[in-house]
């Protein structure tokens, strides 16, 4: 298992992406609405992993809420795995509360599941199969 990328909550992608990008040393990325999830995403690559820069296309989405009660910030930590239904499956057997019983398509029409942030210290997982 490797860390496939990082979330973070913003309220203005593209003022998350101006700050991000340079600093970095990366070009300006590519923007993708996840229409499912209510979100518009930007990829930022550094050392093999991504930042993810989320912005809610809705107050009532998850990451909107997030904003909402949390403000900017670290928002999930993902995981690249050869079987989201597997690791949830075993994420399940081991006690911890799902969010995803089974892998929906997420950004980059990727298969991804989420397991709460109670089944990991506060920390929201995201389970990710390879491209």
């Amino acid at each position: 298992m490797n860390v496939d990328h990082l979330g973070i909550a913003v309220p203005d992608l593209a003022r998350a992406t101006a700050l991000w990008a340079p600093a970095l040393g990366v070009g300006t990325p590519p923007v993708e609405e996840v229409a499912s999830q209510k979100v518009r995403v930007a990829f930022l690559e550094v050392g093999g992993v991504h930042l993810e820069l989320l912005e809610p296309t809705s107050p009532d989405s998850a990451v909107g809420r997030f904003l909402e009660s949390r403000g900017p910030g670290l928002h999930h930590l993902a995981f690249a795995v050869p079987s989201v239904n597997d690791a949830l499956a075993a994420a399940e057997r081991r006690g911890q509360r799902l969010i995803d019983r089974t892998a929906r398509v997420g950004a980059r029409g990727r298969r991804v599941g989420f397991v709460h942030p109670s089944g990991f210290e506060g920390v929201l997982v995201e389970y990710v199969e390879g491209p």
